[in-house]
């Protein structure tokens, strides 16, 4: 665990979506960091696809963000 230094506008923004989510400011942030590092490894994806991967592949613990282009794939197939 550790300390990730953002803007105030990243800040208030991740505080409205967590709200309007119903998830912490610190749940949000890692949501939109699993989306991103899926987007940016398999650009491919679309962020329907990638919402499906998480809610079949992963756990609280991060699951997904340990998969690579091959594990997705497999995913997408299941």
């Amino acid at each position: 665990m550790g300390i990730v230094k953002i803007s105030d506008q990243m800040h208030e923004n991740l505080r409205i979506a967590s709200g309007a989510l119903s998830r912490s400011i610190n749940a949000q942030a890692e949501h939109w960091l699993r989306i991103g590092l899926l987007a940016e490894t398999n650009p491919d994806l679309r962020y329907s696809e990638i919402c499906q991967l998480l809610l079949r592949g992963g756990d609280s613990a991060g699951g997904p963000l340990r998969l690579g282009t091959v594990e997705v794939e497999a995913l997408q197939n299941a």
